[in-house]
């Protein structure tokens, strides 16, 4: 089956030759530039091919323009790029390895790394910051991939484990053109783009959506501070600003106003705005921001074109949204096919209808998709779903852990956050619960507050009663 992605590329590559295609803090490359390089990386990763598949290469690393010389040359090489979050650590990487069948792994020098690699391939050169490792195998052969999939990323799912799902090449390149078209992207837009390129937020909306129509993209590098950003606008002359919710939210507690003056539009997803926020930040910068709502599964599904407005928008080209007491329920051209690594369970979440069940409560009000809650019990997270249930296990193997309960709860800003409450042994400490979930868990799934306590409080059925540990946690604070 013929990849769609490479001539995707090759064509806006070339069409829009001399103008820029992307740049971060050390580096500006034009779109011939950026071809250039893609295919010179290409050709290294091509001369370590594996007979009868292709190549399963994993990029694990933050924004760069050594990252999308990267993933383009997987593209180009034949390869299937596998895109994990720069935030996982040791144990999801080697699950991710192992559940996958990587082959190859594109990385900064990282620990994590060591874990799951055994050689060095190539030290920068073509890659620029960037490494190529082999990865360890073990000897079950990797299952296979669908005929039509292109490219792989990750989410977390109720599998207690990072869930792969494998998207066809016109379903990325469908995601790309339906959003460029949706939302008004034109050759004259420079994006800064503080999300990872991992995650949907920025892989739909910042990177082929990007080049298709001959913008720029421009990437940052480090936590997303309210002065970076301030920088990075300023440094580029921004159009639009792609971001989760946490940074808007920074920015209106810090009062930043610079560098927004030629900003037409700031983007946010991966958790609705609260309005209080999205008013003063437009208050404060003169700035709409456009909510946006995708699944990881189905790629961006609306978008808000008045940024005045309350709301997460209307649907982009190519979506359909059904919001009745099912919860919501999408169909999109940008749907992926499966998961990789959890066999049955993308299936089991689509209808007859072939809409996918996105776990969200709401209502369309003239149109317009407006969330009130989970059907699931997925917490999100500053825009990554995280699971209380694999976070209760990893907690429940401590020394000196009695029981344990993740679920969420929100911060003194009214921010959702993941709690813990734990039934401990004395001696037991926060701390030595943190440093626990620290060496097991990426970042952002250790909780952000832990109440220790001698037993957990149960409803009338035995069952953990989350209304009493959220009223623990509100006691607590208040003492």
């Amino acid at each position: 089956m013929t990849a769609v992605l490479p001539g995707a590329f090759t064509d806006a590559l070339t069409r829009h030759g001399d103008r820029v295609a992307v740049t971060d803090p050390d580096t500006s490359l034009s779109y011939a530039e950026l071809a250039a390089r893609a295919r010179a990386a290409a050709d290294r990763l091509a001369s370590y091919d594996v007979a009868g598949r292709p190549l399963r290469v994993g990029l694990y690393a933050t924004n760069s323009t050594d990252y999308v010389v990267g993933y383009l040359a997987a593209l180009y090489a034949g390869a299937v790029p596998f895109l994990a979050d720069s935030a996982f650590g040791p144990f999801e990487l080697s699950r991710i390895a192992e559940d996958c069948g990587l082959d190859l792994l594109i990385h900064a020098p990282d620990a994590a790394v060591e874990q799951v690699t055994e050689e060095l391939l190539a030290d920068a050169g073509e890659f620029g910051s960037l490494k190529v490792s082999r990865v360890r195998r073990s000897d079950a052969p990797p299952p296979p991939l669908l005929p039509d999939t292109e490219v792989c990323r990750f989410t977390s799912g109720s599998t207690g484990r990072p869930n792969c799902i494998e998207f066809s090449g016109p379903a990325v390149l469908a995601a790309a053109r339906n959003w460029a078209r949706g939302t008004g992207l034109s050759a004259e837009d420079r994006i800064a783009c503080l999300a990872a390129l991992s995650n949907g937020l920025a892989f739909n909306t910042s990177l082929l959506a990007a080049f298709l129509p001959g913008a720029s993209l421009h990437l940052s590098r480090g936590l997303p501070t309210a002065s970076r950003i301030v920088r990075l606008l300023e440094s580029t002359g921004a159009t639009r600003l792609v971001a989760f919710p946490a940074l808007y939210e920074s920015i209106v507690r810090r009062s930043s106003t610079g560098g927004f003056t030629g900003v037409r539009a700031a983007i946010s997803s991966g958790a609705p705005l609260r309005d209080s926020v999205r008013e003063e930040f437009t208050r404060l910068t003169g700035v709409p921001v456009h909510n946006y709502y995708g699944v990881a599964e189905a790629g961006p599904l609306t978008y808000a074109v008045d940024g005045d407005g309350g709301g997460l928008g209307t649907p982009l080209p190519g979506v359909e949204v059904i919001a009745d007491e099912q919860g919501i329920r999408v169909r999109s051209e940008s749907m992926g096919s499966r998961y990789l690594n959890a066999p049955g369970v993308f299936e089991e979440r689509v209808d007859d209808q072939g809409r996918y069940r996105t776990g969200d409560q709401g209502h369309l009000l003239d149109g317009v998709l407006h969330l009130t809650g989970r059907t699931g019990r997925l917490v999100n997270v500053g825009g990554r779903k995280i699971d209380p249930i694999e976070i209760t296990e990893v907690l429940r193997e401590a020394a000196g852990v009695l029981d344990a309960v993740a679920f969420e709860a929100e911060n003194q800003h009214g921010d959702t956050i993941l709690a813990a409450v734990v039934a401990v042994e004395p001696g037991l400490t926060a701390q030595l619960l943190r440093t626990h979930c620290s060496a097991v868990l990426p970042s952002f799934k250790v909780p952000w507050v832990f109440h220790l306590v001698d037993e957990i409080p149960v409803n009338s059925i035995g069952k953990p009663s989350v209304e009493r540990l959220r009223r623990l946690l509100a006691d607590a604070r208040s003492n």
